[in-house]
């Protein structure tokens, strides 16, 4: 079988920045899974982008599929025949299927049977007549959220298609795809180089539109090297350029060939708070920021064009004039939102909805005072402080900077709190209050904005699961698992003891009765729906950390209400397991659950000494009573490693009770005073974890 390269290109115009790169790999990985399905082998793609193409090159890619052995399994022999061995309707009909007589069939014999069966061969296609139906099919499986069309075709896409390109090997694949037909003909850069370039073969194919078309078609190629242009850019200014990944992205997905450009703006502008000027210059000219050595905002920026001009100065002036209104309006925001104090704004927020049956973002912040007041007494912080930054929350959302800037909500807040005079440790709430924002997202630091963040969150949980809108699959438009492990990581990571469980039912009885009733008149348990959803998201908060999943399971089968407290008892766990003894126990403590499972009468609460008739039993009590003497203020301290390494001291006396002791004895007294016996032994561990769901 032979091999040669393929290379797909689908020229358009300007496709979305924000969606090129998945759409690239989107469209690589379904010409990939197209050959597969085929069983057409190759050796390697590359997916190429730029903001006029979609490409892929397929290496080493087999131009026939493969012969394929084909079984048909028919009727059992006893259905295919009849007492004379004639051929039955159910084996005509079989062998009719598959275009052949009865005699032509052939027989499998397993242990489980016997059959008719008709074996044949299929010969492979050629790879060449197979192209078509496999990128029309991953052009329609690439997530577009809307499509277009163009001209009076009735095709659809994300953008108009000019040119294809499909070329397997030296040889052109004639055809049409969504309309265009396809040639060997690509573009270079839509300025630069606007001739039509033919290519010979796929392998012609980078080097062609780099080197004469003035495009860079790698993805990750161009990405890099804008991100060394603007290094370099920077350096020369003796600043350092920021340079977030989102927004290299999306640069990348707007040029094909990258020029820097340096820019500058009036210093006065550094008087606006420097996350709005950088939002103006991110959002609306896609430009990167410097900081000095310090981290203070540079009066630079670095944009990056996609021509290289002859007069560079003209381009450079160009971009100054127009990031200049964008600096003057956040400058102007500024001016105009500290003339009105956050407090004012309070009374405004009646007017805008949380959501339809939750009230107002008013009353939301009323509730989460609330929440953050018992969290700060929990976590000896003011309560006062507290209430006053819940308060102040949602203030700054009325804000022309945080109507201009979504995303500085409460980062503004901060700033026109500590220009109001507020308190240092209300000012800062309301920045922390929406951390972490993502997954590795920074956390709060100050106990003032743990408490705000942490009751902001507990208040949309039980809210929205308290009006019977949980995440269901995919869909969370609230953003409630989200919430829920930040909540955790907060808890965990800047351990603090807080009582979860405790905090969602305060958080539940801030919402008035009636919100909570279902059609049949019932009340929905939102705290424990919601701290039963905080659970099974710590299984995935542990899981990414490399902990076993029955240790977990172990931890949480006892429903501690802290989260600190259940990192605590987990790791202790883990430690436990690495005992020689562990083994041993967690299978006693499974069979001590097991007997207990069973039983249907009701035993003491206490085993009585004298009950006991065997040494072993004696022995077991005994040591059960100095080991829980010993671990009580180990478990008070929160140390569960050191009482889990006492508990691990009882294991040779339980074996020895299951040895000796027949547990079920025919007295009932004696045999329910062995049942109080084992509870007690097991209670001494649950008071940790359920060890018996460990695995061996």
């Amino acid at each position: 079988m032979s091999h040669t390269d393929l290379l797909i290109e689908i020229g358009t115009e300007e496709l979305p920045p924000k969606s090129l790169k998945i759409l690239s790999e989107a469209f690589s990985s379904g010409i990939c899974s197209g050959l597969e399905q085929r069983e057409i082998h190759y050796a390697i793609a590359t997916p190429f982008a730029t903001p006029r193409r979609l490409a892929v090159l397929i290496k080493g890619i087999a131009t026939m599929q493969p012969d394929r052995d084909i079984e048909k399994r028919g009727p059992a022999l006893t259905a295919a025949y009849d007492k004379a061995g004639n051929p039955t309707k159910a084996a005509e009909g079989f062998a009719r299927s598959c275009g052949v007589e009865v005699s032509q069939l052939e027989k499998l014999e397993t242990d489980k049977g016997s059959w008719l069966i008709y074996r044949s061969k299929q010969a492979g296609q050629a790879t060449e007549g197979l192209l078509t139906e496999i990128i029309e099919q991953a052009l329609a499986a690439l997530p577009i959220p809307k499509r277009m069309r163009w001209a009076d075709l009735d095709f659809e896409f994300v953008r108009p298609i000019h040119w294809v390109v499909i070329l397997l090997g030296h040889h052109l694949v004639e055809t049409k795809i969504l309309g265009v037909a396809s040639g060997r003909m690509t573009r270079g850069h839509r300025f630069h180089h606007p001739q039509p370039m033919e290519i010979a073969e796929p392998n012609d194919y980078a080097k062609l539109l780099e080197e004469k078309g003035w495009v860079v078609p790698l993805f990750s190629v161009r990405r890099e090297r804008i991100k060394n242009l603007v290094e370099q850019a920077a350096e020369e200014l003796n600043g350092d350029a920021v340079i977030s990944e989102a927004l290299l992205d999306e640069v990348t997905s707007l040029v094909e060939y990258p020029v820097p450009i340096v820019g500058a703006f009036d210093p006065k502008f550094l008087d606006v708070p420097a996350e709005a000027l950088i939002a103006a210059m991110k959002e609306h000219q896609k430009c990167f920021h410097l900081v000095d050595k310090n981290g203070k905002l540079l009066p630079n920026f670095i944009a990056v064009s996609n021509i290289k001009s002859s007069q560079p100065d003209v381009v450079r002036t160009g971009n100054e004039r127009v990031i200049r209104p964008r600096l003057t309006d956040a400058m102007f925001f500024w001016e105009q939102d500290k003339a009105k104090k956050l407090e004012t704004r309070s009374e405004t927020l009646k007017t805008v909805t949380f959501q339809n049956k939750l009230g107002s973002v008013f009353e939301k912040s009323a509730r989460v005072a609330t929440v953050a007041a018992a969290i700060a007494q929990q976590l000896g912080a003011s309560e006062m402080e507290a209430q006053r930054a819940a308060l102040l929350s949602k203030c700054d959302l009325l804000t022309n900077m945080v109507n201009e800037f979504p995303e500085l909500q409460g980062i503004m807040g901060e700033y026109y709190a500590r220009h109001d005079g507020e308190a240092e440790n209300v000012a800062i709430a309301l920045r922390e209050q929406y951390m972490p924002r993502f997954w590795g997202d920074e956390l709060p630091e100050n106990p003032i904005g743990q408490a705000l963040a942490i009751a902001d969150k507990l208040d949309t949980l039980v809210g929205i699961f308290g009006i019977g809108q949980p995440p269901t699959g995919d869909k969370d438009p609230f953003g409630l698992r989200r919430a829920a492990l930040g909540i955790l990581r907060i808890a965990i990571e800047c351990q603090l003891p807080l009582n979860i469980e405790q905090l969602l039912h305060t958080a539940q009885t801030n919402f008035a009765p009636e919100i909570f009733k279902t059609a049949e008149g019932k009340t929905v348990a939102a705290a424990s729906e919601v701290f039963d959803f905080m659970l099974e998201r710590l299984r995935g908060y542990y899981q990414d950390k490399g902990i076993p999943y029955d240790t977990v399971d172990a931890v949480l089968a006892c429903r501690p209400a802290s989260p600190a407290d259940a990192d605590v008892r987990i790791h202790g766990v883990q430690a436990f397991r690495q005992l020689p003894q562990a083994e041993s126990l967690a299978a006693a403590n499974k069979r001590i659950h097991n007997i207990l499972k069973k039983v249907e009468t009701s035993y003491p609460a206490q085993p009585s000494e004298i009950h006991f008739e065997e040494a072993a039993e004696k022995d077991l009590f005994t040591q059960v009573q100095a080991v829980s003497a010993k671990i009580t203020p180990f478990i008070q301290q929160g140390n569960y490693s050191a009482a889990l390494q006492e508990l691990a001291t009882l294991r040779e006396a339980v074996d020895t009770f299951f040895d000796k002791v027949m547990v079920m004895a025919e007295n009932p007294t004696v045999r329910n005073n062995r049942l109080a016996l084992l509870s007690q032994v097991q209670q001494l561990f649950l008071q940790i974890a359920d060890i018996s769901r460990l695995q061996g």
